[in-house]
């Protein structure tokens, strides 16, 4: 029985436990990533590791979330992690240098490695061939520090795409596809791995549009295989030598298949508040009695601000002008796209239509800027349309293609791009400008003793962590519905991102969006616990989704199931994870009531995962499942993942 290419590359990288599917394993980590929104609180869990340099083959600093600077707190940020960066053996790539998944994917992803990042989009590196997992701040520290990186054995989906994409149906197409298909929720568990003849007609840029938006599946993470395309891309960055084929055996099993005819596809959108709310455009119009007006337009994010896309973008808008009525903003992903659009005369036509240039960063796509007007329609080439997260509680936002973006900034309305005559063939070129110069390459290890680190007022310590209590016995501070994104949870946008090193300010935003008492209510109670309904924790990586939690005093997480990366983030944090035997039995608990969980720490140590919550408002007992490895048994024991590692990575 031959091997699928998730496996292969798995198999390579085990170091403990074995590859059985649902089973824990720990893999070898080459490379990590973080960004600023979350690299700071990382890069302070890393230093109190007390690990001198990291043994990863290569980690990057990425500035690219935190870049309005209205005050002190996100420059002060952005200097502690260039100084840690420097002293710890870690490449530091500056404000300015672009989005750190497209900048990775340019300049330092390498086919058949494994590349974990404190970022949920970090899967747009599987676009080369890696298996690239987004995970939790502390859970790259720790790799940092050459820790293992724990994963349940994934299923694996084969989707198997035919045909070629008609013109302008797009890449963003495809994954809106997937994501109708399979939910918000129908990724779990699993590694997307997509195959078939379809897979040559795309290029490298395309194919990471697809894998970045795996994270809105929940899956752990998507992969293309690396191929001559692939090696064409990485030839044309410079980088040829590290390029290899990578590839699933002809016989390679999968657990699930889905079959996609790319030839088939239609321009799609995701329509507000989820990103598998999609339909076709034809079905949007005929919702809206004919046609879509929209007030914004905004072209960029990691999942579409590549060359290419910007190619199409300034195609589209040669000769043209934006609509009055709209406001269009475009972002580059990198400085390199930035430079190769000035030096091929894209800048200027986009400028002359009126478009309204960003810094290459993620922006609007984190509510950093250009947050839309009041119940403003925006169409957003971006990968997340959740409620109040373009900064604007009650935008209304949809995810589109940069085709589809570009043609209704023109006529005000959502519009098919089929509709606008023969598409071009638009070729990436064969050598892209290579300029690294906002890249700094950290200090020899003879220096780094010479090297400062620089730390603001605003940057505050990890949060105390205390072991699992003999019994928890806690009133429900909060009780929130299915689908509650870490948005929900810690918001993000321009007020808030800047506290992220600052855990007992952020926390005062604490789930402000469900409740906007939460905060002060849980300070007073002391401790409490939190019950959700399902894929409680959707969405990004952020840790402080799990820490200002924790700093108010959250002792467990009741729900009906948990998304992949929330979870092991509040596990991290020392925060108990729990969920329903019985989903019905989320009705019998309301806000108010007080819990029991009687001797769990002696529960949990003797190995049982079954327990009985005692509602003692009620008197109802609730059945739960609360089910821990070996590992994370004794990291919840311990209070959190910094205790139980401190000293065995010395």
């Amino acid at each position: 029985m031959g091997l699928t290419l998730t496996e292969k590359i798995l198999r390579a990288h085990i170091v403990d436990g074995e590859a059985v599917k649902g089973k824990e394993i720990g893999i070898k980590i080459d490379q990590t990533l973080t960004q600023d929104a979350t690299g700071t609180m990382a890069y302070l869990e890393f230093e109190a590791m007390g690990v001198p340099r990291v043994r990863t083959e290569r980690s990057v600093a990425y500035i690219d979330h935190n870049t309005l600077q209205n005050g002190f707190e996100n420059a002060d940020d952005h200097r502690f992690i260039g100084s840690v960066a420097k002293k710890h053996g870690i490449y530091f790539s500056r404000p300015g240098n672009g989005i750190c998944h497209q900048v990775h994917l340019e300049r330092f992803g390498i086919p058949g490695k494994t590349l974990i990042g404190s970022d949920s989009h970090t899967p747009t590196g599987g676009g080369i061939g890696m298996i690239a997992i987004g995970a939790g701040g502390l859970d790259v520290a720790v790799a940092m520090g050459g820790g293992a990186y724990y994963i349940t054995y994934p299923k694996i989906v084969k989707v198997n795409l035919t045909g070629k994409l008609s013109p302008w149906v797009a890449a963003k197409d495809v994954i809106l596809e997937v994501l109708k298909r399979l939910s918000v929720k129908g990724g779990v568990g699993k590694v997307i791995e997509y195959c078939g003849e379809g897979v040559k007609t795309l290029s490298v840029p395309e194919r990471a549009t697809i894998t970045n938006m795996g994270a809105e599946l929940g899956a752990t993470t998507s992969i293309f295989p690396s191929d001559e395309v692939t090696k064409q891309f990485l030839e044309a960055q410079g980088r040829g030598e590290v390029w290899s084929e990578q590839k699933a055996d002809e016989d390679a099993v999968y657990d699930e298949e889905v079959n996609i005819n790319l030839s088939e596809l239609v321009p799609l959108a995701a329509c507000p508040h989820s990103p598998d709310n999609v339909k076709s455009v034809a079905e949007i119009e005929s919702e809206h009695g004919g046609k879509l007006k929209i007030d914004q337009v905004c072209i960029g994010s990691c999942t579409n601000s590549s060359l290419l896309d910007m190619m199409k973008v300034a195609h589209i808008l040669k000769g043209k002008t934006v609509h009055p009525d709209v406001s269009l903003a475009i972002a580059p992903g990198s400085k390199q796209v930035l430079n190769m659009m000035a030096d091929m005369g894209l800048l200027s036509i986009m400028i002359d239509a009126g478009a309204r240039i960003l810094e290459s960063a993620c922006g609007p796509c984190i509510g950093m800027g250009q947050s839309p007007n009041s119940k403003g329609i925006s169409l957003r080439t971006f990968n997340r349309n959740f409620l109040g997260r373009s900064g604007t509680k009650d935008g209304q936002i949809y995810l589109v293609s940069p085709e589809l973006a570009a043609i209704s900034a023109v006529t005000g309305y959502l519009t098919d791009p089929r509709t606008i005559g023969e598409m071009p063939e638009l070729i990436l070129p064969e050598k892209f400008t290579v300029h690294d110069n906002m890249i700094v390459p950290p200090a020899t290890e003879e220096e780094a003793g010479t090297v400062e680190i620089l730390r603001g007022p605003n940057i505050k310590p990890y949060p105390e962590t205390a072991p699992l209590e003999e019994s928890i016995i806690a009133p429900v501070s909060l009780k929130v519905e299915d689908n509650i994104t870490t948005d929900h949870i810690m918001p993000a946008g321009a007020k808030i991102l800047p506290l992220r090193s600052n855990i007992p300010a952020i926390s005062q935003h604490c789930f402000t969006v469900c409740d906007e008492k939460f905060p002060e209510r849980a300070k007073t109670l002391g401790k409490s616990i939190i019950v959700g309904g399902s894929n409680y924790g959707q969405g990004s990586s952020r840790e402080h989704a799990a820490l200002a939690p924790l700093y108010l005093g959250i002792k467990a997480v009741l729900v009906k199931s948990f998304a992949r990366i929330h979870r092991a983030n509040l596990i991290n944090a020392g925060i108990l994870p729990l969920t329903f035997v019985n989903e019905q039995d989320y009705e019998e608990i309301h806000q108010g009531d007080m819990l029991e969980l009687a001797n769990i720490r002696e529960k949990i140590s003797s190995g049982e995962t079954k327990f009985i919550v005692l509602n003692k408002t009620t008197g109802k007992e609730i059945p739960v499942l609360c089910e821990l490895t070996g590992r994370t048994k004794e990291i919840i024991l311990a209070g959190g993942l910094l205790d139980y590692t401190r000293e065995t990575l010395k």
